[in-house]
């Protein structure tokens, strides 16, 4: 899914039609789902490989509640904004799910310009939460890619060793410390070593 997408889970039709209706109208795409096991279902077809997406969810569904849905979401790693919709009875419900990781919760009825404003916001989250995924992945790769000699190099680096320093501690030629240090740049995407070492330190939290 390479534009960005508004998943509507309702299992009121009306509701359902008038949401596409709306965000077709702002040129947003969409898709709805009539409760919370189709809608699961597509979101592990696509498991991996989710793009930007927002999901609006319905508090109240049956038999799959908005809750309970969310929370099979959440166990699939998806990283996509929920905004719940939610009537005055579940303000509390909605409450407790933001706290569990849900981005947002309106209360019915809501103005559709509010709604659109929130959405936009949330897709501007899934965009930055891919774009660090897909950086955090590239950074994977080129890690993998060194060889063991510049891994020794790259340690070094990062400690803010000099070059001189560096060919002493592994025994080589601070020439070949250069010539090490040039390709590690180039695999990693970086051009000094103060940026090899914030890119790392975002890369360790991830693991």
């Amino acid at each position: 899914m390479t534009q960005p997408c508004v998943h509507i889970v309702d299992d009121d039709p009306d509701i359902r039609d008038g949401l596409a209706w709306l965000f077709d109208s702002r040129g947003l795409a969409n898709a709805t789902w009539d409760g919370g096991q189709a809608f699961l279902a597509a979101a592990r077809a696509l498991q991996g490989g989710w793009g930007q997406a927002v999901v609006l969810l319905d508090m109240r569904m049956a038999p799959l509640s908005g809750t309970m849905t969310f929370e099979q979401l959440k166990a699939m790693g998806c990283p996509w904004p929920v905004l719940f919709l939610t009537g005055h009875g579940d303000v509390g419900t909605a409450v407790a799910a933001v706290k569990q990781g849900a981005w947002d919760f309106l209360e019915k009825p809501f103005q559709d310009n509010e709604l659109v404003d929130r959405v936009q916001q949330a897709l501007a989250v899934a965009s930055a939460v891919q774009q660090d995924d897909s950086e955090a992945r590239r950074l994977r790769q080129a890690l993998a890619s060194l060889s063991p000699r510049e891994r020794e190099v790259l340690d070094e680096l990062v400690r803010g060793h000099y070059n001189k320093n560096i060919a002493d501690h592994l025994g080589i030629t601070p020439r070949t410390v250069e010539f090490h240090r040039a390709n590690i740049f180039e695999k990693m995407g970086v051009s000094s070593a103060v940026e090899l070492a914030h890119k790392l330190g975002r890369l360790q939290p991830l693991g």
